[in-house]
């Protein structure tokens, strides 16, 4: 399986891929399942060494990580941020300039997308965005590969983001300019993506025929919509912040009556992990047209397809 793309450069962003790439990862991410699936998987990239730097807790993405690196028979090397000398007071470009010099890839998962540039800047050697208060393109990549599984033409896709402005949806919008996918992110005006976002999604939709759209009302946002997604109130990092936008976001829960308003066979969608009673009820995450463990699944074929197409 030939890959010509991503080869030793790092990815921090979902703008990091051309519209070509990001959708080769998503094909290369089909093909890797089916293969998997099939019994066939073969992409060994043996001797390899993958620094896995979480400063943040993680189930998803530590879990995909390390199988993905088993599945090359790369050798994953999970690093506690609290268990280094960071916490004692070591900058972070010292720990990178020594993590780079004994690994060939970091994938670090971190509070400041700021931190991710440091290591980027010291460490020499290709680095993954496992998680910023800015972007998760890996969650992303996951999220779009499910929904190409389901309708095969994400050209065609309307998606409905509900809930907080977060770095998952800026990731989504730019996933969705990638593609050429309809994408209305809706939240309350003070909790809207950041404007630059909104913009560099909007320049890239130029590209694809793409649109990126900014709506106030649930109901509006997710008439006709072939996928409803929403992702926690109140992210890792934010907990002072919580009663202010558990108040502002008390309108934006994802519950039978608004999936009502999206097409028969709408999906329902989650990166987890979920607060159910508050951003989405029960019978909707519990139900037959939630696909969030496919989600959860298919993260694991995206990260091996970066972790092969870097390395």
């Amino acid at each position: 399986m030939r890959v010509n793309f991503l080869n030793g450069r790092s990815l921090l962003s979902v703008n990091d891929l051309s519209p070509t790439e990001f959708q080769a990862m998503i094909e290369l991410s089909v093909r890797i399942k089916n293969s998997i699936k099939a019994g066939l998987f073969s992409l060994e990239k043996e001797g390899r060494n993958v620094a896995l730097l979480f400063q943040k807790p993680s189930t998803r993405t530590r879990l995909s990580l390390e199988v993905a690196c088993n599945r090359l028979k790369v050798n994953p090397i999970y690093m506690s941020w609290n268990e280094l000398q960071l916490a004692r007071g070591e900058s972070i470009e010292h720990t990178a300039k020594v993590i780079g010099r004994m690994t060939d890839l970091i994938a670090a998962r971190v509070y400041s997308h700021n931190e991710l540039l440091s290591i980027k800047e010291a460490g020499g050697v290709p680095v993954v965005n496992a998680l910023s208060d800015r972007e998760h393109p890996l969650q992303a990549l996951g999220d779009f590969m499910t929904l190409r599984e389901r309708f095969r033409d994400l050209s065609k896709v309307k998606i409905a983001y509900v809930g907080d402005g977060n770095n998952v949806s800026n990731s989504l919008m730019l996933a969705a300019a990638k593609t050429g996918a309809t994408i209305t992110v809706c939240t309350p005006e003070p909790l809207r993506p950041p404007l630059e976002f909104f913009a560099l999604a909007r320049s890239e939709a130029t590209k694809t025929g793409a649109k990126i759209e900014l709506e106030a009302s649930p109901a509006k946002a997710v008439e006709g919509a072939d996928a409803v997604y929403t992702d926690v109130w109140v992210s890792m990092g934010q907990e002072a912040e919580r009663q202010k936008k558990v108040e502002m976001l008390s309108g934006y829960q994802v519950n039978e009556k608004l999936m009502r308003l999206a097409k028969e066979d709408a999906l329902f969608m989650h990166c987890l992990p979920a607060h159910v009673g508050e951003e989405v009820t029960e019978p909707v995450i519990e139900g037959p047209k939630s696909v969030v463990f496919d989600q959860a699944e298919n993260r694991l074929y995206t990260a091996i397809a970066v972790f092969y197409s870097i390395l």
